[in-house]
Parts: C-alpha cells; sequence; structure tokens
C-alpha cells in the first residue's frame, strides 16, 4: 500500500437541494489525491440524533454552517495532518475525542462526518480503487430501492400524517430494471392523481414524491397500488411506508393524533395491522410508533414478525440504541443513515451489529440531499438489500441511481440485485 498520509483538509459552506447550507468537506492525501464528501441534513429528525452545528445568525435565517467550517479548518485539520488516511476507525475517533460530547455538539456532526467521508473517499483514490471496492473488496450486492412515491408527514403540505409510500420493485432483474420499472410507476401514477384530484395533485413533496391532498393513509394506498397495477407491475413491486409517529403523536396525552381521531397505543398498532391485512404487499413500517416507544415497537414486531419494522428515530444510527432495541426485542431493522451518527466509522458499526443481532440494515437518504452520490458506493459496500432512495424527480435523487447503474456494470457479472433477498 502507497503512503497515504493527510496532507491538507478544506471545507466550505454549500447548499442542499431545499436552499438549506450544508458542508462540502475536501482531503488531500500525499499531496496528490483528493477526496471530496458533502454532509445531507434531515428535516424529519429524531431527538436522539447526533447535532449539526449551525451558526445561528442572520444568514439564511441561521441556519449558515460556517461555524462548522472554521473547526474543520482550525481544529480539525491541525489533529489530522499527517495521519495515515486508511486508518478510518483512528481518525473517526481523533475526530470524536477532539469534539469531547455525547451529541457532537461541540464540533459539530456536520464537520466531523465531512471529513470522515472525504477522508474515506481520498484513501480509495489513493488506492486507485472506486470507494465501495476501498471499504469492502467482497462489495457485490445491489440493492432494492424503496422509492418514495407519495409524501405526507413534515415533507409535504397535505392532509396525510403518513410521511412516506414508497415502492420497492422487487421483481426486477438488476438495479437498472428496477430503475425503469420506478421511472414507469412515477409517470403513471401522475397521470392516476391528476385524474383522480386533479392536476395540483402532481405536486412534489420534499422527498421527491407527489403530494397529493388525500386524506387516509388507506386512500395513498389505493391510487399507488392502481398506479402500479395500470403499470403492469402488481406482482413485482412491494410496499413500506414510514409512519414517521413521532411527529403525530401528543406528548401531553399519549395518544396518536391521525386521520381525525385520537389513538393510543394499541390502537395505533391495531390501525396498521389492518392497513397491512387490506394491503398484504406492504412489507415494511418505518417508525410505527413514536421515538422512545421501545414496549410498543416490540409489541407490533411480535404482531407483524413477517414484515420489516424498521426504527429510524428510534434507533438514529446509535449503536447503544439498537442494543435496547435488540435486548427487548424492539424492531427486526434499522435505518441506517450516516449523519445520524455523525462518522462513517460508528455507522459502519451500527451496520455490524444490527447483521449480528439479525436486523436487517435498511440505508436511506435524508431530505436534505445535494448532488453527491457517495451513499451508493457505501449502500454496495454494506451489501445492504434496501436503500431508501427518495422520489424519482431531482438530479439530488438521480444522482444516486446513476451511481447505482454505474457500479452495476463496473461488477459486471459480478453483481447481484438483492430482489426478493431483500431482508438479508
Amino acid at each position: 500500500m502507497a503512503r497515504c498520509h493527510i496532507s491538507k483538509i478544506k471545507a466550505r459552506e454549500i447548499i442542499d437541494n431545499r436552499g438549506t447550507p450544508t458542508v462540502r468537506a475536501y482531503v488531500c492525501v500525499e499531496g496528490d489525491y483528493w477526496g471530496q464528501a458533502d454532509v445531507p441534513c434531515g428535516s424529519s429528525t429524531g431527538t436522539h440524533e447526533a447535532k449539526e452545528l449551525r451558526d445561528g445568525d442572520l444568514r439564511y435565517g441561521g441556519k449558515g454552517v460556517r461555524k462548522a467550517i472554521r473547526n474543520i479548518l482550525d481544529v480539525i485539520y491541525p489533529r489530522l495532518r499527517g495521519m495515515d488516511a486508511t486508518r478510518q476507525r483512528e481518525i473517526d475517533d481523533a475526530m470524536i475525542d477532539l469534539d469531547g460530547t455525547d451529541d457532537k455538539s461541540n464540533l459539530g456532526a456536520n464537520a466531523i462526518l465531512g471529513v470522515s467521508l472525504a477522508v474515506a473517499r481520498a484513501a480509495a483514490a489513493a488506492s486507485r480503487l472506486p470507494l465501495y471496492q476501498h471499504l469492502n473488496a467482497d462489495a457485490t450486492i445491489l440493492p432494492v430501492p424503496q422509492a418514495c412515491m407519495i409524501n405526507g408527514g413534515i415533507h409535504a403540505g397535505n392532509d396525510l400524517e403518513f410521511q412516506e409510500f414508497c415502492v420497492m420493485p422487487v421483481g426486477a432483474d438488476s438495479f437498472a430494471g428496477a430503475v425503469r420499472m420506478l421511472c414507469e410507476i412515477h409517470q403513471k401514477l401522475g397521470e392516476v392523481l391528476a385524474k383522480t384530484f386533479g392536476k395540483g395533485a402532481t405536486n412534489a413533496g420534499e422527498d421527491g414524491g407527489y403530494a397529493p391532498p388525500a386524506k387516509s393513509a388507506n386512500e395513498a394506498m389505493a391510487v399507488l397500488a392502481d398506479a402500479v397495477q395500470k403499470a403492469g407491475y402488481a406482482d413485482q413491486v412491494l410496499y413500506g411506508l414510514d409512519v414517521a409517529a413521532t411527529h403525530f403523536f401528543q406528548h401531553q396525552s399519549g395518544q396518536y393524533l391521525v386521520e381525525g381521531s385520537k389513538k393510543n397505543r394499541q390502537e395505533m398498532i391495531e390501525c396498521l395491522q389492518q392497513l397491512v391485512a387490506e394491503y398484504p404487499a406492504i412489507v415494511s413500517l418505518e417508525d410505527p410508533l413514536h421515538e422512545d416507544e421501545f414496549e410498543g415497537t416490540r409489541n407490533i414486531t411480535k404482531a407483524l414478525d413477517d414484515i420489516m419494522i424498521i426504527g429510524d428515530d428510534l434507533f438514529t444510527t446509535n449503536i447503544h440504541r439498537l442494543r435496547r432495541g435488540v435486548g427487548e426485542g424492539a424492531g427486526n431493522a434499522v435505518l441506517w443513515k450516516m449523519n445520524q451518527i455523525g462518522s462513517l466509522t460508528e455507522a459502519l458499526d451500527v451496520a455490524a451489529y444490527a447483521r449480528e443481532h439479525q436486523y436487517a440494515v435498511v440505508v436511506s437518504e435524508r431530505s436534505g440531499e445535494t448532488e453527491d452520490d457517495i451513499l451508493s458506493d457505501i449502500t454496495v459496500a454494506l451489501n445492504a438489500g434496501v436503500i431508501k432512495t427518495g422520489g424519482m424527480r431531482g438530479s439530488d435523487r438521480g444522482s444516486k441511481y446513476n451511481r447505482f447503474m454505474e457500479i452495476e456494470e463496473e461488477l459486471g457479472n459480478k453483481a447481484a440485485y438483492a430482489g426478493r433477498s431483500y431482508k438479508r
């Protein structure tokens, strides 16, 4: 292995797909090989996520990231200069120690993650390997995309409480084939929505899906299933829902305000059981209860033991919360978002722990993405069976789809599309 010492780190403030500032970090090794990475940002964020550092002044409504940039240049760079970029864990541990907090609120998770990812890319460049092979020489799996077709919740300006209604093209024979199916379903769904609700129903939500004026989860599922049928893929598609229940949970009453009525924990579980019974092709429910409801999540995991019960706000890609979930039998899958924990090494540790305990790993974008396609390489490096990719419009989403198809071509006959084996 050639020398791979960090010689330069730079950073700048850029904007994501919502016009919100974020961090772009650059790392150079041996003066010749550069890696860069953008930090995604969530809008539907869990209480237990690592903390971004924002400026809090008048610029961008207080959301500027100049403080995080200064921390990269003035604090992180002097500490990492000269370190071996191939020693990812040592580098990430050094930044975590520099920060000195449990939630990375000192330097900012956005500062640490940007450098962490750029280090990985710089090391891959120096090794003359694509990032997925640098991270895992046995990377061969192309994941099933869980693509958002209808948005609700805080990601859309409609009356749907549930945040995302997604399709999973498990019947495709390749990732490229899956992309074709998704694009055709998206086009057909636009036609169905315009006919059902009027042309305003084809406006976009924050994750690239449509944001129609549907009033209930059943209504949203009905139009989505109709579009899939009309596109000719009814027997090749499964469905995943992001309930995001934290955002309609009322802490004072301890109840969920959904579709005009209040439901307690058991009633919420029964509501979801009824929805799955009506649409048995639903195979994935994300955050079906609020972010601290471990007992209730255990109950629904037992009640719906043949589908994925995914912890997003519940686990926040945090190994301590995942350990609790495993111990209590809460959920059977973890939503994997690097910026929830703030470094590549910690996120990889969560994926390894999940697999060790038979929890599926569902990689996910954030609502605030850029054109950076690094998540595609990392997903393949994980051999993950599912990735939540957002909708089919916008270069922030399309760049990831396109990179997956490039990787599939690069792997050639070694590439394996997860398909109906997505849980594994």
